[in-house]
């Protein structure tokens, strides 16, 4: 059996990157999180954290660190089932567009305290499979090993630009050419949305250039998904964006959709651990009841 504070001390340097950050979290010196490390350490007989900055976890600290948040979780639900008062921290994956459309009012409906990492969906369960997170918002249906999957919903995009982009780039239509050619926005280097999308197109009726051909148009690296919006809108180049986000924007004609027959859409899916997934339950819900309201049905 570990000690709880000593467990505390590794899960806060850990989240927080640093002995000081944490020391002021649980209200203690750094002297003392450094001893309770060090002593977490020599019982477990093995490092747990390497002193970089920031901090990082061994495979064993982040284990520990992970058994300290799932400890921390479990018996602030049964101090509430008590009839006790108790705040749980909840270290959850969530997607940048979904964040900024919908997720934020779920997470507020929640009495949670929450470490959000922004993660890209395509690649969020990772995280969840890493024990990094207790649970991801991720566009992968199938369950990490030991964790439940819920659908959450469909989220709508549509490739868009600014008239003045379109008459300078696409003046002869949104071919495959064209489309090599123009500046594209790229949320990071996880991104797939606008290539996917590319993909779908090379080959179609219409577009010129070889079936399947894998285009490298010129990128502005952009990691904002309202800065999406804006860079489109201003010509700064072409994306994929939400629909809830650009609606406004295409009705008024400040934004034109490239290929209105051609949406994008992203299965969303809520993945939780199995162990945990009772004490998130009110996480769960709230979420899946935004989400009802803001996406499309789950296909």
């Amino acid at each position: 059996m570990h000690d709880p504070a000593q467990l505390m001390a590794l899960e806060a340097v850990l989240r927080l990157g640093a002995f000081d950050a944490a020391a002021g979290a649980l209200n203690v010196t750094p002297s003392a999180i450094s001893q309770r490390i060090r002593a977490l350490e020599d019982r477990v007989g093995a490092p747990l954290v390497l002193r970089t900055t920031p901090v990082t976890a061994t495979e064993t600290g982040r284990r520990l660190a992970r058994h300290a948040r799932d400890m921390a979780l479990l018996d602030a639900d049964l101090a509430r089932d008590l009839g006790h008062s108790a705040t749980a921290r909840l270290r959850i994956a969530v997607n940048a567009d979904s964040l900024d459309t919908w997720a934020i009012p779920a997470l507020a409906a929640t009495d949670f305290l929450f470490d959000v990492v922004v993660e890209d969906e395509s690649v969020s369960h990772a995280r969840l499979r890493d024990g990094d997170v207790m649970a991801a918002i991720t566009a992968r249906a199938r369950p990490v090993q030991g964790c439940d999957s819920l659908a959450l919903g469909t989220m709508r995009y549509f490739a868009t630009c600014s008239p003045a982009f379109h008459a300078r780039h696409f003046a002869n239509g949104v071919t495959v050419e064209a489309l090599s050619q123009a500046p594209m926005l790229d949320f990071s280097g996880k991104d797939v949305l606008q290539r996917g999308w590319l993909a779908g197109l090379t080959g179609l009726a219409g577009h010129t250039g070889q079936p399947g051909r894998r285009l490298g148009p010129p990128v502005h690296h952009l990691p904002s998904t309202h800065g999406f919006v804006t860079a489109a809108r201003e010509g700064l180049g072409w994306a994929l964006n939400p629909l809830p986000l650009v609606q406004a924007h295409l009705d008024s004609g400040a934004l034109l959709a490239m290929h209105p027959d051609r949406p994008h859409d992203v299965a969303l899916h809520w993945q939780v651990r199995s162990l945990t997934a009772a004490a998130i339950r009110p996480l769960t819900q709230a979420l899946r009841r935004h989400a009802r309201a803001a996406l499309l049905p789950a296909p």
